[in-house]
């Protein structure tokens, strides 16, 4: 069995709860996070996403079949891109970053309302996933629970590793604003090439490479709501 997504049904009823939480979060964090993309061009004049069937928020027409495919066996994975034309946007050196950044902006407001949902429902659980176990104790969580922790979990670390700056990741489109006119081609050397250093990263880095910066998002999260 996978030791991602999948091997938590080795786990028996509890894997087999975790993995269907786990498996709702993501595709509806993916699929919103896609949404924003073809809302943020849309809203600047281009209607190519519109043409396409983006400007839904229908997971099927944002889920990538390979793409969802790998999320469960290993947990790394991705959406299908949403195709906009540059020169179509109102903001000719802005647009494709404020394209870029809505789909992370998305999950992060998505990782809010979880922690939100938690601060009412179980407040110890939320001190928990944002560091400070001592601040509740901690009642039984329900499914309600479990599931929001997992959806704001699963919102925070896409928009984390979303803001990497290497293609096909949203970071990318952010190097076109601080880079200097001479130093763009470093954008079209990571297009090309992006992929591969995108998956040596994650597959050939320590395992603890984000853990850091997920842990410090998902704190500031959790006292974003008042903890």
């Amino acid at each position: 069995m996978s030791s991602g997504p999948l091997g938590l049904l080795q786990n028996g009823w509890e894997g087999l709860v975790a993995f269907l939480l786990f498996a709702g979060a993501i595709v509806v964090a993916i699929a919103l996070h896609e949404y924003a993309h073809a809302l943020a061009a849309d809203l600047q004049g281009d209607r190519l996403p519109r043409a396409m069937g983006r400007l839904t928020l229908n997971p099927v027409r944002h889920l990538d079949p390979l793409g969802t495919v790998l999320i469960f066996i290993a947990g790394f994975g991705w959406g299908k891109p949403v195709e906009f034309r540059l020169s179509a946007l109102s903001s000719k050196r802005f647009g494709a970053a404020i394209v870029a950044l809505a789909g992370p902006s998305m999950n992060v407001a998505l990782g809010l309302l979880g922690a939100i949902g938690l601060r009412l429902t179980n407040p110890g659980l939320l001190s928990i996933l944002g560091g400070r176990g001592d601040v509740f104790d901690l009642s039984t969580p329900s499914f309600v629970d479990m599931f929001l922790a997992t959806f704001m979990t699963v919102n925070v670390i896409l928009a984390v590793f979303n803001l990497i700056p290497v293609p096909p990741l949203d970071g990318s489109r952010l190097l076109t604003i601080f880079l200097p006119p001479d130093k763009q081609g470093i954008v079209f050397f990571l297009d090309r090439y992006g992929f591969l250093i995108l998956l040596a990263v994650v597959f050939l880095g320590p395992r603890t490479l984000f853990t850091p910066l997920i842990d410090g998002v998902l704190s500031l999260v959790a006292g974003l709501t008042g903890l």
